[in-house]
Order: C-alpha cells, then sequence, then structure tokens
C-alpha cells in the first residue's frame, strides 16, 4: 500500500480578504510550513512550537480555509511509489491551437498529473504516470500521437529519479 503524505495548498488572496485570512500574515506561514510537513499535525502541537495557543491556530486555520486560500488535501508520496510507466511530455500545439485547449482536453486523464504552459521549444509540459509500460503506450497513441490538436511531442521516460519534492504551495517562502 503506498504511503500518502498530506500537504496544503494556497491560493492567492484577494483585495477582499482579512488580515487574519492572508497569506502574507507571519503566524499563517508559519502555521502553512508546518502544514506541509504534516497536514495531520494537531493545532495544540502547531500552537506549542510556534508559541500560541492550539485555538489561535484552529482560528487561522479555518479562515484560510473559509477564505478559499488554504485546502488539506492527500497526496501520494512520491518516492513511496514506484510506478512502472512515467512520462514528460514536451507538446507543441498545432498552428492556430491554444496550449489551454490541449490541457483542457488532456486534463480529465487520471494518467495526467501535471500540466504547465511554457515558454521555449514546447507550449505544454505534461507529465503521465502510469501502472504499466501499457498502459502508457496506450494513453500515447490514443490521446496523443496523431492528434489534429498536436504539431509535436517529445516524450521524455524516467530513468532514474534523484529528486521528486511534491510541494502543493504558493507564495509561500
Amino acid at each position: 500500500m503506498p504511503r500518502s503524505t498530506l500537504h496544503t495548498v494556497q491560493a492567492t488572496a484577494g483585495d477582499d480578504v482579512a488580515p487574519l485570512s492572508s497569506p502574507d500574515d507571519d503566524l499563517n506561514r508559519q502555521i502553512v510550513r508546518l502544514l506541509q510537513d504534516d497536514g495531520r499535525a494537531a493545532y495544540d502541537e502547531i500552537g506549542q512550537k510556534l508559541g500560541v495557543s492550539g485555538g489561535t491556530v484552529r482560528n487561522r486555520v479555518t479562515r484560510m480555509r473559509e477564505a478559499g486560500m488554504l485546502r488539506i488535501v492527500a497526496v501520494v508520496d512520491p518516492v513511496a511509489v514506484d510506478y512502472e510507466a512515467d512520462a514528460m511530455l514536451g507538446i507543441k500545439t498545432a498552428p492556430g491551437v491554444a496550449p489551454s485547449a490541449v490541457a483542457k482536453r488532456l486534463d480529465f486523464f487520471p494518467a495526467v498529473v501535471y500540466i504547465m504552459w511554457v515558454s521555449g521549444r514546447f507550449d505544454l509540459l505534461v507529465e503521465v504516470v502510469c501502472d504499466e509500460e501499457t498502459e502508457l503506450a496506450g494513453f500515447l497513441n490514443q490521446h496523443v500521437h496523431g492528434q489534429p490538436d498536436i504539431a509535436h511531442v517529445e516524450v521524455m521516460t524516467r530513468l532514474r529519479m534523484f529528486k521528486n519534492q511534491f510541494l502543493l504551495k504558493r507564495h509561500v517562502p
């Protein structure tokens, strides 16, 4: 059974966000850092480390969650799971096709775990993770190769993993 860790996702704050819900607040940044290490940590434990009460931590987390700036989610530890086949795809979209259109089409598939619009020779970098090599080959044949919205794809398969630090965070130094 793969291990899983809990991480936090923090979104950008809007102008109408209360200061205590703000990701720019120093205490909130410290709380988020500790939750990134262990999303199941008790509020009292976090409070002890930060010199505040567990109630203060609970209130801060609640405010950030209600403001839509913090989510606590389960993420499979990529180091613990040894998938049989994964690849990074460098995709150049077809002329007249927006990268967002291809990203939206590929986002539907569970094997696609990462999509980024990039500059340079590719328009998109897409990571695909599969349990078996045949699953990866099938995905490429059905949804990538020969598709009219993709002009060119370079498939880069993993030879060895040196580091994979999957942290879901934004605006947290």
